[in-house]
């Protein structure tokens, strides 16, 4: 059984510490499309020699940033191919502005398993503290992994976002690089199905996607900086869906509600009809109910 739920269910899947610096920042915000505009001075914030602008979403990238090798979905109860696993869902809390230096150690948890019957959704839990023990943030990320489902679990229950009935209040166009996945895998992510042809038609895609993850941190640093005047440190959570795909080089159109303290956001490709590529995205600043 590539899920055995009395085993995964609660496990601690991994507990490690780690650092980064700087220029760890700098580069996760040029794989996220900051600095495209070589003019605007603003942006030359996120890429300061020593204190560089830390997006939240910098979170997700942190605990395995000098990784070298393609991620494994090898956790306690689950055994399953890289080549069968999307990434479902990604949310990250932050408590406190992250440093653009720093150590932290994050435990993860899995603390739910949802059994769609054909497919299996696995979600973790990413508890990181600093150096003094103090809360940084807290993560959830799901995967969704093709024909694991039958194991006996519950569905899940839905958590879709309600949008306004009108027109988006904003709406912001982010361009992406023909080879932004081969920039952005510097981060420590080096799933194949961003830079190698072959394994993504084995996947079913016709050339290597975007990562997911990419698209999340665009979307982010795009809201702040056309929408909290590149304020990085005002954001306190910032969740999204994976709808669908980004190929390198599309643009994304995203698309904003202001909802009183939050923002709620969806994301197309505006090269393929809007096709979509993020739902349920909601970002909400400190100072407001997280």
């Amino acid at each position: 059984m590539a899920i055995d739920p009395d085993i995964a269910l609660g496990a601690v899947v991994s507990k490690e510490t780690y650092s980064w610096n700087a220029s760890d920042v700098a580069l996760y915000n040029l794989g996220v499309g900051a600095g495209a505009d070589p003019l605007d001075s603003a942006a030359l914030g996120y890429f300061d020699d020593n204190h560089p602008k830390v997006l939240p979403t910098f979170a997700t990238v942190a605990a395995h940033f000098h990784d070298t090798e393609p991620p494994k979905v090898s956790k306690p109860g689950v055994e399953i191919d890289l080549a069968n696993v999307v990434h479902g869902s990604q949310e990250v809390l932050v408590h406190k502005p992250i440093p653009a230096a720093g150590t932290a150690t994050t435990t993860i948890r899995i603390i739910e398993l949802q059994d769609k019957g054909s497919a299996a959704v696995i979600i973790e839990e990413f508890t990181t503290v600093d150096d003094a023990g103090e809360p940084l943030w807290t993560a959830r990320s799901s995967i969704f992994a093709k024909g694991e489902g039958g194991f006996g679990g519950e569905r899940g229950e839905s958590d879709k976002v309600v949008y306004p009935d009108r027109e988006p209040d904003h709406v912001i166009e982010a361009k992406t690089l023909p080879q932004q996945a081969l920039l952005y895998r510097l981060c420590g992510d080096r799933n194949p199905l961003h830079s190698d042809p072959g394994f993504a038609e084995k996947s079913g895609f016709p050339r290597p996607i975007l990562h997911g993850l990419c698209t999340y941190g665009t979307v982010c640093r795009a809201v702040v900086d056309t929408l909290l005047g590149g304020d990085v440190d005002r954001v306190q959570r910032f969740g999204a869906k994976f709808a669908g795909v980004v190929f390198p080089g599309e643009t994304l159109r995203i698309k904003v509600w202001e909802d009183g303290s939050r923002l709620l956001i969806t994301v197309t490709v505006a090269d393929r009809d809007d096709a979509p590529a993020l739902g349920n995205v909601v970002l909400t600043t400190f100072g407001h109910e997280a």
